[in-house]
Formats: structure tokens, sequence, C-alpha cells
């Protein structure tokens, strides 16, 4: 059986937790996959904002909640960013109609809520769990969770 490298670590506001996402969108590549998991407002979208910020997006990174997805790109299109949100489906058939994999092709991939169905996703990515701390409400944890070589490497440049 097969461990599956891990780091965590704390954000004490949103500005920290869009940060990271910016230190985190500097070591990836076209075709990666960032799988996003939380309750309800924990900063899935924050983080998001700061990868799309690190890649030098041209538009404002919002959540797709009632599109989907939704596809953000830099001024000379040479990069993309598709940020899914499947918080309103309920049907693991429903995220397979998406075709996600797919638009990890030409693009950076963002999975918001990735437990509606898992199955239908990469199996090589990185989770990021955020969880709040009750008792210091800006602060979250991230718990990054690397499933294939790919992202077990992006991980070890993060550690430095």
């Amino acid at each position: 059986m097969s461990t599956m490298k891990r780091v965590s670590l704390e954000t004490e506001n949103v500005e920290k937790t869009r940060a990271f996402g910016e230190k985190l969108a500097q070591s990836l590549h076209l075709g990666d996959v960032v799988l996003l998991q939380g309750p309800l407002g924990a900063g899935k979208t924050a983080l998001t904002q700061g990868i799309g910020l690190g890649l030098g997006l041209d538009s404002n990174v919002t959540s797709p909640t009632f599109i989907l997805v939704a596809k953000h790109t830099t001024a000379d299109g040479s990069i993309a960013l598709y940020h899914a949100d499947l918080y309103r489906l309920s049907d693991p058939f429903e995220v397979a109609d998406l075709h996600l994999g797919e638009q990890t092709e030409d693009a950076v991939l963002v999975v918001e809520w990735p437990e509606r169905a898992f199955d239908e996703l990469p199996s090589e990515h990185l989770l990021i769990m955020i969880e709040p701390d009750y008792d210091h409400q800006e602060r979250r944890r991230l718990t990054c969770v690397a499933s294939g070589a790919r992202y077990e490497q992006l991980l070890t440049g993060l550690e430095t």
C-alpha cells in the first residue's frame, strides 16, 4: 500500500489564503488539476483567486456556482484556468457530462466540491482540504494531498 504525500499549513486570514494560492500557481503547469474540499465559507474561492493572480489571469475569479464551470485566461490567451464548482450537482453523471478531465489539456483545472464525484475527476491531482478554525474565525488549516508523482513533486516544491 502506497502512502500519499501530504503537507499541512495554516493561513491566518483570507489574504494569506490567497497568497498561498499565488505561491501554488508558480508551481502549476498546464494540465494540472487542483481539487478544493471544505465546508461553505472555508476559503475555496479565495484560494482559487490566489491561483488566478499567480497565473496572471486577466479576469477576476468568482465562484461559478450557477454556471458550474468558468474559464479565465491571461490577456494574451497563453494560460487558461477552468474553475468548476460542483456544489449544485448531486449525481456523478452530471459531473461526467462536464468532461472536466478534457479541460486539463490546455489549462489548469480547479474544482470546488470534488467529493460530489471523485470517480469522475482525474485520478492524479492535488487535493487541498480546507478546514476553518472555529475558535479563530479567519484561520484555516490547509492539508494538501498529492495523488500521482507529478503532484508529489509539486508538494516537495511547496515545502521549501
